[in-house]
């Protein structure tokens, strides 16, 4: 990717957010989807690359969200592998709450892969760099708490876990409380509570328990160009799940995955707020412009942009004045 225009992408989930934007505390959630999913496909159409989606919205033939398979971009590029999530948290967004956000992961096919991950759940152990090797998803929360606390040099009640807010963890959420550990609910997405814990800055040290698996590879990628840790292991609740994950992917489905398991080699990482967050700043509009703050990732050296934008309104996407 060091080749590649690696900020083209951050256009990208730019786009997707201030088009989920306009429907921000609407209380419509396939509206707001739905403009994300056709600006992202937009860009990512202008860019030169032949691009293909591994994450995506389902594997379908013909979708109006960007689905698993779809060729995208314009002659004269490298091949890349897409992992997307045009608008993680849709309800967030709807109900104009924290933490929706607009994401994108890329790879260029021989210098980095993405796990192309079944529909089905992941539990997710993720963790920052300075708890990297420390912890294990196969012991106990608590013991994992107290481990990230000495590695951190903290005490365990000043640890914050992000954890999705579903009656799936009630037996997570009270261990670690019971571990005198402080628990952050999350309503709806944990893919961005788990991008933050990997920001010294955030406030929250780690994330566990169960959510999506195509959401777990885009998360792995962050990990990588942090140098934090994830690991996973695959949960099927549905028929016929197992069978086509063993079909997707070679080895012990039932194995402890790593972050390089999911996501490896050389791999950019954007993001976009579209609602305030634990991660970054909502697009905010005023006196005829938009206001974007977005990170960008590059493994390759472990590169974290920050970038705030600002866009005017009615002059088109590209017409805007960037501010790092």
């Amino acid at each position: 990717m060091d080749q590649y225009k690696h900020l083209d992408f951050l256009r990208v989930t730019e786009a997707a957010a201030l088009s989920a934007s306009k429907w921000v505390g609407k209380g419509k959630r396939d509206e707001a989807d739905l403009a994300a999913c056709e600006a992202m496909r937009g860009e990512l159409n202008a860019m030169e690359m032949d691009a293909t989606i591994v994450i995506g919205e389902g594997e379908r033939d013909e979708a109006p969200m960007l689905y698993i398979g779809e060729k995208l971009g314009q002659p004269g590029g490298p091949a890349i592998q897409i992992a997307v999530d045009p608008l993680e948290g849709t309800n967030l967004c709807a109900n104009g709450t924290p933490n929706a956000i607009a994401v994108l992961a890329a790879a260029v096919e021989g210098e980095g892969w993405l796990m192309h991950a079944p529909d089905c759940y992941m539990e997710k152990l993720v963790v920052g760099p300075e708890c990297a090797g420390v912890v294990d998803i196969t012991v106990p929360p608590r013991i994992n708490v107290r481990l990230m606390a000495k590695a951190l040099g903290k005490d365990v009640d000043e640890c914050i876990i992000g954890v999705l807010d579903r009656p799936r963890h009630e037996e997570l959420i009270a261990e670690l409380r019971d571990a005198g550990c402080r628990v952050h609910l999350v309503p709806d997405g944990d893919l961005s509570v788990a991008i933050a814990a990997l920001d010294p800055d955030s406030g929250v040290d780690g994330l566990m328990g169960m959510g999506g698996a195509p959401e777990g590879v885009i998360t792995a990628a962050a990990v990588l160009c942090t140098g934090g840790e994830m690991q996973a292991r695959l949960k099927f609740t549905i028929d016929g799940q197992r069978e086509r994950a063993e079909k997707m992917i070679e080895g012990d489905i039932d194995r402890v995955f790593h972050t390089k398991d999911l996501a490896s080699g050389n791999v950019t990482f954007a993001a976009t707020g579209i609602t305030p967050g634990d991660l970054l700043k909502g697009v905010r509009y005023r006196h005829g412009m938009a206001y974007t703050e977005s990170i960008v990732m590059r493994s390759s050296n472990y590169t974290i942009r920050r970038i705030e934008t600002s866009h005017r309104i009615g002059a088109g996407f590209g017409d805007r004045r960037r501010r790092h």
